[in-house]
């Protein structure tokens, strides 16, 4: 599998879904090295845009994605990887998918369930 790393400065968007559900649990950018760690060890790591540097998902937490199934875009510019989310969450901020807020109107109602209090894990929200 050949990603094109040309487009957004050396990234690709890796929309994250639960193999069994489909549900959406988070998008996040990966660059070369964060592909080739995700193909070698079957986990999921991305590159932090704001911290500049590569991680594995759930490395503080113990939170993570083991890859079950790799697609790739008509472009070869995106990839969707499903995954068995282990420990049940998947935001930092505690809940199982980063899109558990809903949009109806002018109102934005948390239909998530948080699964564990980001104090306890990370010492802080």
């Amino acid at each position: 599998m050949k990603l094109d790393f040309s487009k957004l400065d050396g990234l690709v968007p890796a929309i994250i879904q639960d193999y069994q559900t489909g549900e959406v649990l988070m998008l996040g950018f990966m660059n070369a090295e964060a592909w080739e760690k995700t193909l070698a060890t079957g986990q999921v790591h991305f590159f932090s845009r704001s911290r500049q540097k590569l991680w594995l998902k759930g490395e503080t937490s113990g939170h993570v994605q083991t890859v079950k199934e790799l697609f790739l875009d008509c472009d070869d510019d995106t990839v969707l990887v499903k995954v068995e989310q282990i420990g049940g969450a998947t935001c930092h901020t505690g809940y199982r998918s980063c899109f558990h807020k809903q949009i109806t109107g002018d109102t934005i109602e948390i239909v998530g369930t948080r699964v564990f209090d980001p104090k306890e894990v990370y010492g802080r929200e």
